[in-house]
């Protein structure tokens, strides 16, 4: 395969990458590391690294969209980025002492389990029942449009969302994804908000938490531009494509998608992990 092929075909995945990161809050690291690695042959640590740039591309790409068509919780968003950025910086300071077998498996178990959690979902109602008075000392309530009008919720269990929130900081810094995984679960299952809500605003958030744990890495050269470049490009596009999609996309189907992706890229790495194929 030559330069330029090579560059295109992680190009292309990029952009598939970007596209259903953008639909689901994820950030697309959980296509990105496994594709990088397992397809192309690249060592899992420049893998990471370029997954946490693209990471940066997909919120760019998608947030501000969301966030000016009123599916983000700013509020939200904000407040729970201090615990995700502390435990981003935490997990990349941890990444060069935890073996690539270890990272590999790690990575396919957190694939897993965000697929069951998605699977599991609660249905899409009630959502302005439950509060907690965190969440209404910090004016976290809010509204989201919907095809029958523009739908209230308040959030629960805010400071045990804090806590999630810290993990999967520490996630996104060892692995280079898991944090939008559990952004997401956190945000959904947790703090109970409707599914939409909070994909987008795991999406406003994963950039800075990305951000953070790519500081750590471009100080210990993961983060090669050759090589992150074309997939941040691919990423990119797909973003901005996904945050079109998204507004007319049942939430339902939603789950469906990426827990099936999750389930099947899990399997890959648990397997290739121990089976010696990550090096």
């Amino acid at each position: 395969m030559t330069t330029w092929q090579f560059t295109a075909c992680i190009a292309l995945a990029g952009a598939v990458t970007g596209f259903i990161g953008s639909l689901t809050g994820l950030g697309g690291g959980f296509i990105v590391v496994p594709v990088l690695t397992l397809v192309f042959g690249v060592d899992i640590r420049y893998a990471i690294g370029a997954s946490l740039i693209c990471i940066i591309a997909t919120s760019t790409g998608s947030a501000a969209r969301y966030v000016r068509e009123g599916y983000s919780n700013i509020r939200i968003g904000m407040f729970l980025e201090i615990a995700t950025t502390l435990g981003a910086v935490a997990g990349a300071w941890m990444a060069p002492l935890v073996s690539t077998t270890a990272i590999g498996g790690l990575f396919g178990a957190v694939l897993w389990y965000a697929a069951w959690r998605a699977v599991a979902g609660r249905m899409e109602s009630k959502h302005a029942e439950a509060s907690d008075r965190l969440a209404d000392y910090l004016g976290m309530k809010g509204v989201y449009p919907a095809s029958g009008g523009a739908i209230a919720y308040r959030p629960r269990n805010v400071a045990l969302g804090f806590g999630v929130m810290s993990l999967a900081g520490v996630f996104s810094g060892l692995l280079g994804a898991g944090s939008g995984m559990i952004k997401v679960v956190a945000l959904d299952q947790v703090m109970g908000l409707p599914f939409k809500v909070a994909a987008t605003t795991s999406s406003f958030m994963i950039g800075v938490t990305a951000a953070a744990a790519a500081c750590v890495n471009l100080s210990r050269g993961y983060i090669d531009p050759v090589l992150a470049m074309p997939v941040t490009l691919g990423v990119l596009a797909g973003a901005l494509l996904g945050s079109r999609v998204l507004p007319a996309a049942p939430p339902r189907r939603l789950r469906l998608l990426f827990a099936m992706l999750l389930a099947a890229v899990g399997a890959q790495m648990i397997y290739s992990s121990f089976a010696g194929r990550i090096q």
